[in-house]
């Protein structure tokens, strides 16, 4: 365990970065979990301590790009209804089964992320999506965003990853917009799993605490980053932290 001083530190670094990278590709929540073992915390209490905290940040994020959000139109009315939908029933799955069923197809999830982002140009052709401006791949797209949802409800870590790769392979517009979506998807699941573990599950409130400013400052910073990247750093990004993610997680 690290000495007292030391805790808030760490906790309020890991916080603004994990808020950055959350608003650029996702996956941030990755430091913030394992900042919170090495406070003490058991793995159950991190695991929904760091969802808690990880909220502020996606409003910054947000805020920060609300005009492409603007842009994403009639999809974000379906998506938004299964970002809800699937983090409440994560929540429960959370509270009511073993964490092995969840924690031993973790890796995979976040590995298959990166592979699916690193090859979308050519899995967007097989899929028959090739045209940038042609109709969504509705229910894929729904379908996909209320099971990666539900994984969020259950553990938060690389959720965002997922949703923006999601987003990719099945809806028609250009990366920043639909990084804009994820952030929103992000925001509505993370406002869910608040009012559930706060209510239910054993939350450390003085880590929320800690973490709660920077990761704000770190969401409205990474929105403004976000919107400045050319598309194909941004999905670069995306690959090599869910890769990054993926192996942290396979060997812990």
């Amino acid at each position: 365990m690290l000495g007292e001083w030391l805790e808030p530190v760490l906790l309020a670094v890991a916080g603004l970065v994990s808020g950055c990278i959350n608003a650029v590709a996702g996956g941030g929540s990755l430091l913030v979990f394992p900042a919170l073992l090495g406070t003490g915390l058991p793995p159950l209490a991190a695991n929904v301590t760091n969802s808690v905290a990880q909220g502020p940040g996606f409003v910054g994020a947000a805020l920060s790009q609300r005009r492409d959000l603007v842009s994403n139109g009639r999809r974000l009315l379906s998506v938004s209804i299964a970002a809800v939908l699937g983090s409440g029933g994560g929540c429960a799955l959370l509270l009511t089964l073993p964490g092995e069923v969840f924690d031993a197809v973790v890796p995979a999830l976040v590995g298959l992320s990166a592979v699916l982002m690193a090859f979308q140009n050519r899995i967007r052709k097989w899929l028959g999506n090739p045209d940038q401006h042609g109709p969504d791949k509705t229910v894929l797209l729904t379908a996909g965003i209320l099971l990666a949802s539900v994984y969020g409800g259950y553990f938060g870590g690389a959720r965002s990853v997922i949703f923006v790769v999601i987003l990719v392979l099945t809806a028609n517009a250009t990366l920043r917009t639909l990084n804009a979506a994820k952030n929103w998807l992000s925001l509505l699941g993370s406002a869910v799993t608040v009012v559930i573990y706060a209510l239910f599950a054993p939350v450390d409130w003085v880590a929320v605490a800690a973490l709660v400013p920077t990761t704000l400052l770190g969401g409205v910073i990474g929105g403004k980053v976000a919107q400045r990247l050319p598309a194909a750093g941004l999905r670069w990004t995306v690959v090599v932290i869910a890769a990054a993610v993926a192996i942290y997680m396979a060997v812990d």
